[in-house]
């Protein structure tokens, strides 16, 4: 057993986010599980560019509600407490809606020794505009 000491937020790269992101790691990658989390929380508004990860991403929503959205257009608004899974090779992004913040705990698997995540390019404006019309018409029961 092995406690490790609260972690200092760090400041998300802009090259990868839009907005102010800050990200507290809680496991890095390490042999035997190769498990790396962290608690992510956005600025209303912020979000992450289109990326990829080769083994999937597992969200879990801690404040706020968390726009997830695939290269189909489609768009998953999630609470706290609920869950989204990113499957195994599949584009997507993620982040806080337009008018209010978010923070979710996202977890993946990695070797250690690269990075598991392949970033793209940034979200353009349209598709995340559109993104918060769907979480308003979800929010509204539409």
């Amino acid at each position: 057993m092995e406690l490790i000491p609260a972690q200092t937020p760090a400041v998300a790269p802009a090259s990868r986010f839009t907005g102010h992101v800050e990200v507290t790691t809680v496991s890095a990658a390490a042999a035997p599980g190769w498990l790396a989390a962290a608690v992510v929380r956005f600025s209303a508004g912020a979000h992450t560019n289109w990326h990829v990860h080769a083994l999937g991403q597992t969200l879990y929503v801690l404040e706020g509600t968390a726009l997830v959205g695939t290269r189909d257009g489609r768009v998953v608004a999630a609470g706290p407490g609920e869950t989204v899974q990113c499957a195994a090779g599949e584009d997507h992004w993620h982040g806080a809606t337009a008018d209010a913040a978010m923070a979710h705990l996202a977890m993946l698997a990695g070797d250690g020794e690269t990075d598991p995540t392949t970033w793209l390019e940034p979200v353009d404006d349209a598709a995340y505009r559109a993104a918060n019309g769907t979480e308003e018409a979800a929010a509204n029961g539409k």
